[in-house]
């Protein structure tokens, strides 16, 4: 069997061969299904492609919000709230807040289905949620720490001096920049 698999050759020897049928087209064969490894390669890339776009997509709509409220609120409740939920999120491993959501989301409350069709939006949901805690949790800690550097800058302090409102300042100056 490990002549048979080529495994009874150097690593050098093995990595060299699978190099040259990578360079043809050739990934070998899996060792579970079978398959061609490029086959199930490109059988997954759709779903893979469609869950990195929302979870990248949920982090922004996420992490932005959070981030400058945590900084405009600085030291006050809404930023030690933000600022501990996200040190938890981004300090929980990605296979625990998995398991966290599958059971509270499907088997506490039963809202998402545990596994789903692929290509259906609820099957996309929970691994989706599952990868925008972790990167949401860092982005927010960037984003504020972003505005906040920028609200530390002269020109925010002369916009208030000259009796500019805050909600103006943020909205035309610090996030433009930012």
């Amino acid at each position: 069997k490990r002549a048979e698999l080529g495994i009874d050759q150097p690593f050098l020897v093995q990595y060299g061969k699978w190099l040259q049928g990578v360079a043809t087209g050739d990934m070998g064969r899996s060792f579970i299904s079978g398959k061609p490894i490029f086959e199930t390669f490109s059988d997954k890339l759709p779903a893979t492609i469609e869950l990195m776009v929302v979870s990248i997509l949920l982090t922004i709509f996420v992490a932005t919000p959070l981030g400058i409220l945590a900084a405009v609120y600085q030291n006050r409740i809404p930023d030690y709230i933000i600022r501990t939920v996200s040190f938890v999120g981004n300090s929980l491993p990605n296979f625990f807040v998995g398991l966290l959501l599958i059971y509270f989301l499907a088997l506490k409350l039963g809202a998402l289905p545990i596994m789903g069709n692929p290509g259906s939006l609820e099957s996309v949901i929970m691994p989706a949620l599952t990868l925008t805690i972790a990167m949401g949790a860092k982005y927010t800690r960037q984003i504020r720490a972003v505005v906040l550097e920028e609200l530390d800058k002269s020109y925010v302090t002369g916009a208030r001096a000259r009796g500019v409102k805050e909600y103006t300042i943020l909205t035309k100056s610090v996030l433009r920049s930012v």
